[in-house]
């Protein structure tokens, strides 16, 4: 188990600690407004890849017939079918999104995005379906070595463009790179099929994470774009870096969670033997999810000496609550991992609805002149109702209803409520 642990950990921890690094580099190497233009190309792919989202990984891990040969020759159809669609939409979007953002002269960068999902329509989904034998070499190449090139690659671009063109053409690189990786490691042949039955499996198993995945995106990318809708780019950069810090270790510890222990708790869940790892699940997940908020206890402070004088001091003052933030949807996801391993694929999108309603709340908030970290403490007050809907989800939906870790909840809570003090108290002032 230590090993395949490692192997997840690895991959995870070095493509999210590559591209945090390349974002970084980024912006100590072009102007501050242009970083914010920069931001706004993951904001674009996210978008389109969030349309046609189907848990394609997913169903692979978690379909007893996952390695069946029909099966991959079906999902692999699917996805270059998606990413074709996909494509189609970024370029007919092009315009409007760069009219939204106040951005015109970009419009042509967004259609050149529409690559993207073309790119990732041919990757190869035999890196997921090893996963299935506990084999994680593949996926961890395929998450490493393009996020390794693409972080290379900034500086002599950098050097040649010195504006946001450099984010957008590491962009293509790194998802060019991950296209071919998965292509060499993969050990059946790339083989799209139409296959109408197995396409509508596809369609009902993956409605609900599709929901998921424009919840999601309100999640991790709605905030940006009030931000750089009613702010500007200069703001959007202060807002994007400070999520860049806080988000990216969030994201490692949630991606590393559900790769790790989701083929385990569905082989579990398939011999009706859930109850005790997934409650394991479940405090890790809150355990994690406080190491970070004890992390954004002193990220603030910190962050502010570094940082002062500097075109991004504001975001010392946004790190606090980002990592109250990002801590609490750490702890809502064991739940939603093991919901996930037992079919119910509605358990993440429900316990995402809260932050529609915050990012409603927060525009409405922010064009009355409220400072960009109310929409962070908002989003916390969501993610906090989230994690009870979770909760409260995954143990209903059982017929006999699990005995969930409700000490460990009640521990969480308390020390979460301290740390949130903590950064109140001790947090430096937002300049605008």
């Amino acid at each position: 188990m230590l090993r395949p642990a490692l192997t997840i950990l690895s991959g995870n921890l070095g493509s999210s600690a590559l591209l945090f690094a390349r974002n970084l580099t980024l912006a100590a190497l072009i102007p501050v407004e242009d970083y914010g233009i920069a931001a706004t190309f993951a904001l674009a792919v996210a978008a389109v890849e969030m349309a046609s989202a189907f848990g394609l990984q997913q169903q692979i891990v978690q379909a007893a017939d996952g390695d069946d040969p029909r099966l991959m020759r079906a999902l692999q159809g699917f996805q270059l079918f998606r990413g074709i669609l996909a494509g189609a939409v970024m370029l007919a979007l092009a315009i409007p999104l760069a009219d939204f953002l106040n951005v015109p002269q970009v419009a042509w960068a967004y259609a050149v995005l529409a690559l993207v999902p073309l790119l990732n329509g041919v990757r190869h989904l035999d890196i997921h379906r090893q996963n299935r034998s506990g084999r994680f070499g593949a996926l961890a190449a395929e998450q490493t070595l393009p996020a390794l090139v693409a972080f290379l690659a900034i500086f002599p671009l950098a050097a040649w463009l010195g504006d946001w063109r450099v984010m957008l053409v590491s962009i293509l690189i790194h998802n060019t790179g991950a296209a071919l990786v998965s292509q060499c490691a993969a050990e059946r042949p790339f083989r799209p099929a139409f296959d109408r039955a197995r396409w509508g499996r596809t369609l009902r198993f993956g409605w609900p994470i599709l929901l998921n995945a424009g919840l999601l995106f309100a999640v991790f990318q709605g905030d940006k774009l009030i931000v750089g809708r009613l702010e500007g780019m200069v703001a959007l950069s202060t807002f994007a870096l400070a999520v860049t810090i806080t988000l990216t270790p969030a994201l490692i510890v949630m991606r590393s969670l559900q790769t790790g222990f989701l083929p385990r708790l569905s082989r579990r869940a398939e011999a009706g033997e859930i109850d005790r790892p997934a409650a394991r699940l479940i405090q890790l997940a809150l355990a994690l999810g406080l190491a970070g908020m004890g992390v954004g206890i002193l990220a603030g402070p910190i962050a502010a000496r570094w940082l002062a004088g500097s075109d991004y001091i504001a975001v010392a003052g946004l790190l606090g609550p980002m990592a109250i933030l990002q801590g609490l949807r750490v702890a809502k996801v064991g739940t939603n991992i093991a919901a996930l391993a037992t079919g119910q694929t509605g358990n993440a999108p429900w316990s995402n609805i809260p932050r529609l309603a915050a990012l409603a709340v927060g525009w409405w908030m922010l064009e009355g002149g409220a400072s960009v970290v109310v929409l962070v403490w908002l989003a916390a007050l969501a993610e906090l109702a989230g994690i009870a809907i979770s909760a409260a989800m995954f143990r209903a939906a059982r017929p006999d209803p699990i005995a969930l870790p409700w000490a460990s909840y009640a521990g969480f809570l308390a020390l979460a409520a301290a740390a949130t003090g903590a950064i109140l108290a001790t947090a430096p002032p937002i300049e605008a």
